[in-house]
């Protein structure tokens, strides 16, 4: 139960983390962007869901299945918010940064 407990606040965390870049990238974007970047974001969380949700499945019925859903969605979200500070922190000329 302790390590259920633990893997949803890591989980918390992680997820207080992308919304603070998220927020902060969308501010420096313009609105075709912004929409552009909301609706990966909302892919994201999809494919986040969707692969947690095969990584648990073996854990399903079991005491440690919230766990492992928790600790995967929350690996993929700290790999998120690394992506987006990739793109708030962009060199100047680097072609795969939106600057807009």
């Amino acid at each position: 139960m302790e390590l259920n407990q633990q893997a949803g606040v890591a989980l918390q965390d992680a997820d207080r983390k992308l919304n603070a870049v998220y927020t902060k990238l969308r501010t420096r974007l313009s609105p075709e962007s912004r929409a552009r970047l909301q609706a990966a974001e909302e892919a994201w969380i999809h494919f986040r869901d969707q692969e947690c949700a095969f990584i648990g499945a073996p854990t399903i019925g079991g005491s440690i299945h919230g766990m492992i859903v928790a600790q995967c969605q929350a690996r993929l979200t700290l790999v998120r918010v690394k992506d987006l500070e990739a793109q708030l922190n962009c060199q100047e000329g680097d072609l795969s940064c939106v600057r807009e």
